[in-house]
């Protein structure tokens, strides 16, 4: 799934996301907890200000974003 991202960009393009779009709601992110860094794609694992999990893909050489996992926090009696 496609998202929006806005990046923190300091010594190279893209260095990190700080929130996006997802489904026309926007999410603050709250902490980046892992990161993978490849030729032509990186990953990032980002806690949002929803308290969720998601990882977050950017092709780079198509300079898209997607949504590659999520994972709800939210604890049920």
């Amino acid at each position: 799934m496609q998202v929006e991202v806005q990046t923190y960009s300091g010594y190279r393009a893209d260095e990190r996301p700080t929130g996006f779009v997802l489904n026309g709601r926007r999410y603050q992110v709250e902490e980046v907890c892992d990161q993978w860094l490849g030729p032509e794609t990186a990953y990032f694992k980002v806690r949002g200000n929803d308290q969720n999990l998601y990882i977050l893909e950017h092709d780079r050489l198509a300079d898209e974003w997607r949504l590659a996992s999520f994972r709800s926090q939210s604890r049920r009696p």
